[in-house]
């Protein structure tokens, strides 16, 4: 697809802008979305290439980055087909529906492996969602893994309201326990046989994530680490925090 870009751009935009055209983007449900990238002008340009790509899709924005607490995306529509009366969709992945605004809601579409992989891991056990979105892991675990019960914690009301509304459009009502605020002080002690953390600035909640395993439980720490420090840098932090909490481990990288 990015051939296809470069060349319906090719001679619309300067050669320069066209070295540095995106050579990936997201497509979330009728939505397309695209990274921000120094160098490129004439984003207008570029959405309308893309719309003329995925001829399914309403509106591409582009994407700023994400900023505070909320995890709050910054983006701005760059072509659109008429007017856009609702930024909200129905994206699919993994067999789940997630519905969400992409405006103002990010969807986490990377660890798609490893939501395909906890479905087969959760067995019969109390599984606690600490950072839940709109449900990017604790929907898929509670559609196709047999565990017990899901527990999903959220800060972003808006998310939070996502999250309840995706745990009813996939009729998992029943599996599922959601909690509005902060994880930090809101995951449940000892309770879980499964923690995980699927964001990436996380390790100032380890002691939380750390603090809900029953013994012998299992914690899923996610963190981006440059490649000289891995998997130094992460397995320390766990120990210290383990060890500052009196509890014994067993890494696995």
């Amino acid at each position: 697809m990015t051939s296809m870009l470069t060349s319906l751009l090719k001679g619309r935009v300067s050669s320069d802008e066209l070295a540095l055209l995106p050579r990936g983007w997201r497509i979330i449900g009728d939505a397309i979305i695209v990274r921000e990238k120094i160098g490129v002008g004439s984003w207008g340009l570029v959405g309308e290439a893309l719309l003329d790509i995925y001829p399914r899709c309403r509106y591409v924005l582009l994407d700023h980055g994400t900023r505070g607490v909320f995890r709050e995306p910054e983006r701005e529509v760059i072509a659109a087909r008429g007017t856009i009366n609702s930024f909200e969709t129905i994206h699919v992945e993994n067999g789940c529906r997630f519905k969400l605004d992409t405006m103002h809601i990010s969807f986490s579409q990377g660890n798609f492996y490893e939501k395909q992989r906890l479905t087969s891991l959760c067995r019969d056990e109390v599984v606690l969602d600490m950072f839940a979105g709109i449900g990017y892991f604790t929907i898929p675990i509670a559609a196709h893994s047999i565990a017990k019960r899901v527990v999903a914690i959220e800060i972003n009301p808006l998310a939070y309201r996502y999250l309840e509304e995706n745990i009813r459009l996939n009729r998992v009502e029943d599996r599922v326990e959601t909690i509005l605020g902060d994880c930090s002080r809101l995951s449940p002690i000892d309770a879980a046989d499964r923690v995980i953390m699927g964001y990436l600035s996380s390790q100032q909640y380890l002691g939380s994530g750390i603090s809900a395993l029953r013994s012998g439980g299992v914690l899923h720490y996610h963190e981006a680490v440059p490649e000289p420090l891995y998997p130094t840098r992460p397995n320390e932090r766990i120990k210290e925090v383990v060890f500052e909490l009196g509890r014994h481990s067993q890494q696995d990288e």
